[in-house]
């Protein structure tokens, strides 16, 4: 029997459903790749990881089970597009969707306000003086690694 994973966009649930630390992932889910992103133990410091594509849910649901066992992830945060006026659209019906099919992953899941994290990650990479090709390959992960910083952040200091 699968267990069932806490969802919730309540960042002070979350930290209660989980330990004292650990490694979390963070997701930013777009319709072709998923953007995957992994945090220290401690909740310092968040790095873009792979960016996957997307195929079927079954074979996308397995490659980030690869990736909890691999990095020993104890915790997910899934990015949630908020439209600008803080109303969800279908968009984040559709993540709210993919986290509960992957709650029987049995972590605990955040949902996290995305606005923004495209934008911000899109400029980072710009900082860094990286070729639009380039930025385009990882601009998910990126976003992914924007998302989980701004989570662990909340996390770590408290601030809810």
């Amino acid at each position: 029997m699968e267990s069932q994973a806490l969802i919730t966009t309540e960042a002070s649930s979350f930290r209660e459903a989980l330990a004292a630390g650990g490694v979390l992932m963070g997701l930013d889910l777009g319709t072709q790749t998923i953007g995957t992103a992994f945090c220290d133990a401690g909740w310092r410091f968040a790095s873009p990881g792979k960016t996957l594509e997307r195929g079927k849910f079954t074979a996308d649901k397995a490659k980030l089970a690869e990736l909890v066992a691999d990095r020993t992830v104890i915790g997910l945060v899934i990015g949630l597009p908020f439209n600008m006026d803080g109303s969800e659209g279908p968009r984040a019906q559709a993540s709210r969707a993919f986290a509960r099919n992957l709650a029987p992953l049995g972590l605990p899941i955040l949902l996290w306000d995305e606005r923004w994290s495209s934008v911000s990650a899109e400029r980072g990479l710009i900082d860094q003086d990286m070729s639009r090709a380039k930025r385009a390959e990882r601009i998910d992960s990126a976003a992914a690694a924007v998302i989980l910083q701004a989570a662990i952040d909340a996390l770590a200091g408290g601030a809810i």
